[in-house]
């Protein structure tokens, strides 16, 4: 059974930044028995990053979104729907829950007012101006821990950023935003749509482009494999390959090596 102590030293010999900005995509069941259980991993991470900014995507698209009945977000009681760390990790004291309706972050450290700041005024899932541009701007490590490049969110914003096409819905949907003090804001959204199908399931055919680059390395965290990013160099590599092919991530076909 792994201790708080064991899960820092593996945060320590993955090299993170201690004062840098971390987000983390979770899967608390492949690390493995823990003592204390979710608990105990979200205190092994924000001790380590208590002089930095820590992030746990929040998102409720499951809830709320294209084609769903749900037109208000509540910030204070929406669920997040992408699994147990996240959702424990936004109730803790200090953590500041974007406003985003369908794709919100928590985030814990002296910067994350600022970084989640004017979410309830964005238009699409993943704004280059949002929290998921912010993270080129503040050279961001992302962490996927226990999970795979499948659940790379940012990927998303790098395609939204570039304009390709048949990746939004059209129209917009009017939402309501419930804050943390129960104020209301108003918002027109556009949903993540494609024709093709859900092209985030084919994010993992950049693992080897991304290892080529230099945008990602491996390590461990208690029994999760786990792949660590900088998200300037995962966009930098992606945007390049959206130049080749837009629709890149339609099919699962390998990325051709002399791309990269």
């Amino acid at each position: 059974m792994f201790t708080k102590q064991d899960l820092l030293a593996d945060v320590a010999k993955m090299g993170i930044d201690p004062k840098g900005t971390l987000l983390i995509h979770s899967s608390m069941k492949s690390i493995g028995p823990v003592e204390g259980g979710a608990d105990t991993v979200l205190d092994a991470w924000c001790e380590y990053m208590r002089d930095g900014l820590l992030i746990f995507p929040t998102h409720t698209w499951k809830y709320i979104g294209d084609g769903k009945d749900v037109s208000t977000y509540d910030s204070r009681t929406m669920p997040a729907c992408v699994g147990i760390l996240p959702e424990l990790f936004r109730h803790r004291p200090g953590v500041i829950r974007s406003l985003h309706p369908t794709h919100s972050v928590a985030a814990l450290g002296d910067m994350a007012a600022a970084y989640t700041a004017g979410e309830e005024s964005r238009h699409s899932p993943c704004p280059q101006e949002g929290c998921w541009g912010k993270l080129v701007d503040l050279d961001a490590s992302i962490l996927f821990l226990g999970c795979t490049l499948r659940s790379n969110t940012f990927i998303h914003g790098v395609e939204e950023w570039a304009g390709i096409p048949n990746r939004l819905s059209p129209e917009a949907y009017p939402l309501t935003i419930i804050g943390p003090q129960g104020e209301k804001h108003h918002t027109d959204m556009h949903f993540h749509r494609c024709t093709a199908g859900d092209v985030s399931e084919n994010y993992d055919k950049l693992e080897k482009p991304f290892v080529k680059q230099g945008a990602i390395r491996y390590g461990r965290f208690g029994d999760a494999p786990c792949i660590l990013g900088s998200a300037r160099k995962m966009k930098e590599t992606a945007s390049s390959l959206l130049q080749k092919e837009p629709d890149l991530f339609v099919d699962g076909k390998a990325v051709p090596e002399e791309w990269y």
